[in-house]
């Protein structure tokens, strides 16, 4: 579950006020809304990268609103995948276990298993300029994973890809959260997109969030 209540968050001119809504535990929720209105912000407020000015955030009925990023079970795949450039794909999927400082066999383990399931186990050690954008995607995603969040945040993981990619990463994408029981929330602006992933739909708008029946 993920619970956000009473949000404020303020930068220049730009603001959010009390923003509340909830996903549901072991749902597929996309938000949708223009371009600026803070859709990718309170994605940022979720994952701890950003601290709002008032209200509190609920990741599976416990409150993280003043706990670290690392601290609150959330996987996070930002847009475009943000690969770190010298990692290869294997350090990419293991990267989130060595921050824990997990035992190596179990990274291994866990990067096998991962690069099985994203269909990535050939690309182990190639560098990110040398995958595509879909194979860029589902190794952000194995990475997101890794550590096996009970909340996923995605920022327009589809927007950069080709049709035939988009629906193929989205079909991966629902498969992955349903066998796992992850409660995910995914920005998009494609109505398309939402229909296809989509357990519930939210809108931001005028700095609040309401559900649709889009």
């Amino acid at each position: 579950m993920i619970q956000l209540d009473s949000i404020v968050w303020r930068a220049g001119a730009f603001r959010l006020d009390n923003v509340s809504f909830t996903v549901p535990a072991g749902k597929y929720a996309v938000l949708m809304g223009r371009t600026g209105c803070g859709k990718t912000t309170l994605l940022e407020i979720i994952c701890g990268l950003r601290q709002p000015r008032g209200g509190r955030v609920i990741v599976a009925d416990r409150d993280v609103t003043h706990e670290l990023p690392g601290e609150r079970g959330i996987g996070y795949v930002p847009q475009d995948g943000a690969m770190f450039p010298t990692f290869t794909v294997r350090e990419q999927l293991g990267f989130a276990l060595r921050l824990r400082r997990r035992p190596s066999d179990e990274i291994n383990t866990r990067v096998s298993e991962l690069a099985g399931e994203l269909g990535v186990a050939h690309l182990l050690d190639r560098l990110p300029q040398h995958l595509s954008g879909g194979e860029r995607q589902r190794v952000a995603l194995g990475r997101a994973l890794a550590a096996k969040p009970k909340v996923l945040l995605l920022d327009e993981p589809l927007s950069a890809l080709d049709e035939e990619l988009r629906d193929d990463l989205a079909a991966l994408l629902k498969r992955v959260q349903r066998e796992h029981g992850i409660t995910a929330l995914h920005i998009t602006h494609s109505r398309a997109e939402a229909a296809t992933l989509a357990d519930v739909v939210f809108r931001l708008d005028g700095g609040r969030v309401v559900e649709t029946p889009d």
